[in-house]
């Protein structure tokens, strides 16, 4: 969360209101149009998307350190979408905000995040390292926070606006390929797969059974099918194909000396239910506990011996390192292998292309998976400097100056972890460019 970056004049933000910083921003907003204009032209929208809803939820763990400090009275100097070279930024008050050319994140500096840190004398009073221990937490511990809030909202909304899987909503999921003819019944009729079946013939659909009844016992004789489509209700007329008199894959789909028994044509699915905004409060909670504890044993199976070896075997072996399947029968080959931010988006895309309600659930898990990870107790990890105030004030005694842990002595442990974190970021990219994960969703 923090970038010792020093301003040059050459790099320093332009002035609000002049002509440099103008044609900057306009430059800048054309540069996102033209970029968000070939993502569409190449159908990439849900891509685009993604990327985009990432960005911000980087942003908001940066504004979830930011906030905090500026309320703790910390001096936050810069707050950037994006690193390496600046395209735009403006100063308010003793911050720089702005834009960088690579899109991969962002960062706020906070002044003294560690005793190495050299900084102006006048500022000492207003460096993270010489704030109260509660203060250096809540700061540090912020931005993971702000990950397991945008995870419960995410829920909340999936559950209010989308709800829950439903038995007494049915839906149609897919048309039923019928030998010999183009189209099956609901298709010719106008039914699509998404529909919600309301009522058929008047009688309300709460099981596929009450639809089977009705249309079973209508072969060759028009019904009146009742469905919600886009929250819209529309009713179509459908004539069901005696099941006696067509084949499907060659087989009957009944038999054929028996009573006659009506086919729409069409394969069904359990819908959702919206919740009670009063209701999804709890039940958000329970998912962001559940998916917590889900990516809390992830994370242990992945760093343990078993996990790092496996890991190894796939880097060593790709070829078994994307065979996994998203079935519940099987497991997902990303339950035993972490994904880089390019099979993140991968995922989340193909999320995304299955519908608003995957695309949620995929964006919840990697927000409290970001959570979890950052909270590691090693720097530079958030958790990290969680873990140095929580020391410091444990080794602090009453009436005594406070103790200051000296990073210094650390530093070795922490090269090797950063070693040991840009190692399992290179394979981990290597694999997903090459070796991607089969979609988990088919």
């Amino acid at each position: 969360m923090s970038e010792l970056e020093q301003l040059t004049p050459v790099d320093a933000p332009e002035e609000e209101g002049t002509p440099q910083s103008m044609w900057a921003l306009v430059r800048l907003a054309l540069g996102i149009v033209i970029i968000a204009g070939l993502f569409l032209l190449s159908g990439l929208g849900n891509l685009l998307l993604v990327i985009s809803v990432l960005i911000a939820m980087v942003m908001l763990h940066e504004l979830g350190h930011f906030a905090t400090a500026k309320w703790t009275g910390m001096k936050a100097t810069e707050f950037f979408v994006g690193f390496g070279p600046r395209l735009w930024s403006i100063r308010r008050g003793e911050t720089e905000y702005g834009v960088k050319a690579i899109p991969a994140g962002g960062y706020v500096r906070i002044i003294g995040m560690s005793s190495l840190e050299e900084i102006e004398p006048a500022d000492e009073p207003r460096a993270y390292r010489n704030q109260a221990f509660s203060k250096r937490i809540v700061v540090a511990s912020a931005g993971s926070a702000m990950h397991f809030l945008l995870a419960f909202v995410l829920a909340f909304i999936a559950l209010t606006f989308i709800g829950r899987p439903n038995a007494s909503v049915v839906t149609v999921s897919s048309y039923l390929s019928i030998d010999g003819t183009a189209q099956t019944p609901a298709q010719t009729a106008g039914l699509k797969p998404g529909d919600r079946l309301v009522s058929v013939n008047g009688t309300k659909v709460t099981s596929p059974q009450a639809l089977s009844k009705v249309v079973h016992s209508s072969a060759g004789v028009p019904v009146n099918v009742t469905v919600q489509r886009k929250g819209a209700t529309k009713t179509f007329v459908v004539t069901p194909v005696d099941g006696r008199t067509v084949t499907m894959q060659g087989n009957p789909l009944v038999n054929r000396n028996g009573p006659a028994v009506g086919y729409l044509g069409v394969s069904l699915g359990e819908g959702t239910a919206p919740v009670h905004p009063l209701a999804a409060v709890p039940q958000s909670l329970g998912i962001v506990r559940t998916v917590t504890a889900a990516a809390f044993a992830g994370i242990g199976h992945i760093f343990s011996p078993s996990g790092l070896s496996n890991y190894a075997q796939q880097v060593i072996h790709p070829q078994s390192s994307s065979q996994g399947s998203g079935s519940s029968a099987q497991a997902p080959a990303s339950q035993s292998r972490p994904e880089s931010i390019i099979g993140a988006v991968r995922t989340a895309t193909q999320g995304a292309d299955q519908g608003t309600l995957t695309l949620l659930e995929v964006l919840i898990s990697i927000n409290i998976f970001i959570g979890l990870i950052n909270m590691l107790p090693m720097l530079p990890l958030d958790g990290g400097h969680v873990v140095i105030a929580a020391y410091e004030w444990i080794r602090t005694r009453k009436g005594k100056p406070r103790y200051q842990a000296d990073v210094a002595k650390m530093m070795p442990v922490v090269y090797a972890f950063v070693g040991f974190l840009l190692l399992l970021v290179s394979t981990s990219v290597y694999l997903d460019l090459t070796h991607p994960i089969a979609n988990p969703f088919k």
